[in-house]
């Protein structure tokens, strides 16, 4: 049997024990010697097939001494089809929401969020930066702007929920539509550290304009979603017809979400 073969063999294997439940996530698989033997390869083969189940984010491998293969969380899926708040999104897969709140204060607007929010550079804002737990491990970092004139006082209001539940209660505004820029980017050192991933590790970076009932802006922010622990879902309702292929090819993704009636 070629090395080519034997390694696709092995990941057919892992894989199938992964999503039968088998392996368990968070589960730290055996020594490479140890799992090599058992699956009757060589340690070359098991690295290769391993270094798949890696990039498909079934596994996560941890180097140094306490380290290892470990089967990944599930991912959770992110619906932009729909104007909702992460936690909503979280409790609705059945994952345990919380987050951790970096920082909450006034700030003058940068030239982005003035542009979005139609303010003038130096305009108030508040700035919230937090992160997002699923199951008490961090899913993603955020960073919200809001114009700070029109909601008074939402510094003072548990922030640790959805801002957007707040901004209904306490405001009487609720998001109608969002439009949402996507990339892949490379996590940088203190990134990797807030998300608990290796420096490099790809993130989805997602920026997102969010407006109300009066088309007027009320959310510009900025989030970084881990690419192993997040699945991107887009519902397009059809019209009978078969849509035609993009003619350009990027890794920009922009994408118009109306909040769900």
């Amino acid at each position: 049997m070629s090395t080519g073969r034997a390694s696709e063999d092995v990941r057919r294997i892992l894989a199938e024990q992964i999503s039968a439940g088998q392996l368990s996530a968070g589960q730290r698989l055996g020594a490479e010697r140890a799992l090599a033997t058992e699956l009757g390869v060589s340690r070359a083969t098991l690295r290769q097939a391993l270094a798949v189940l890696e990039e498909s984010g079934m596994v996560r491998r941890v180097p140094g001494r306490g380290g290892g293969t470990f089967v990944s969380k599930g991912k959770i899926d992110r619906d932009l089809s729909r104007v909702a708040g992460l936690p909503a999104l979280l409790r609705s897969q059945g994952v345990v929401a919380g987050t951790r709140i970096l920082s909450a204060r006034i700030s003058a607007a940068g030239e982005a969020a003035a542009r979005a929010l139609r303010l003038r550079p130096g305009d108030l804002v508040i700035d919230l930066v937090r992160i997002r737990l699923a199951d008490g491990s961090p899913i993603s970092v955020e960073q919200a702007m809001l114009p700070a004139d029109r909601f008074p006082g939402l510094l003072e209001l548990p922030l640790g929920g959805s801002v957007y539940d707040l901004l209904e209660e306490h405001y009487s505004t609720r998001p109608k539509e969002a439009v949402e820029r996507i990339e892949v980017v490379a996590a940088s050192p203190d990134e990797a550290m807030v998300l608990d991933v290796p420096p490099g590790a790809p993130l989805l970076s997602v920026t997102r304009t969010t407006t109300d009932a009066r088309d007027e802006p009320i959310e510009f922010s900025h989030d970084l979603f881990r690419a192993d622990r997040t699945r991107i879902v887009v519902r397009t309702p059809g019209h009978g017809g078969v849509a035609r292929p993009a003619r350009t090819r990027g890794r920009l993704i922009e994408l118009r979400s109306q909040a769900a009636i």
